[in-house]
């Protein structure tokens, strides 16, 4: 039997809109001083100029539009009903949540930790950023698997 894997582009799309959005907030008013300073970066000197943000920007779409398109697949793929077979009754939530979580385990930790093993990262700074990406996943599961 060969799976039915069906992407959404529309919930794709939202996906990738609303991380864009979650990341400026978490990394802007909520812990944007807190990441800041433990990436030493100094909050009081100059604004880096426009261009910088716009790249900066570019390329956290990219990014998000990758996480989003791939993790469609990976939900797809584990979805009882790509294979032809009944949902069982799992809700959208029921199967997005394991999606996230592990996909967070088993991508998102080893590389948050490895930032502690070889990059001189804090445990402060792995908690922001880990913690910013299984929200991201739960987020993109949710919009993933509701539309």
């Amino acid at each position: 039997m060969e799976p039915n894997i069906q992407l959404n582009m529309t919930a794709i799309l939202i996906a990738v809109v609303a991380n864009f959005i979650f990341g400026a907030l978490w990394y802007m008013p909520l812990f944007g001083k807190a990441w800041a300073r433990e990436m030493k970066i100094d909050m009081t000197g100059p604004k880096p100029p426009s261009s910088v943000m716009i790249k900066g920007m570019v390329i956290m779409i990219i990014g998000n539009f990758l996480m989003a398109y791939v993790f469609a697949h990976n939900i797809a793929v584990w979805n009882p009903v790509t294979w032809a077979q009944p949902a069982a009754g799992h809700s959208p939530m029921q199967l997005a949540i394991p999606a996230a979580i592990f996909t967070w385990l088993g991508f998102f930790v080893p590389q948050d930790l490895g930032r502690i093993a070889w990059e001189n990262g804090t445990w402060k700074l792995f908690f922001i950023n880990t913690t910013y990406h299984l929200l991201s996943l739960f987020i993109a599961a949710m919009i993933l698997m509701m539309m």
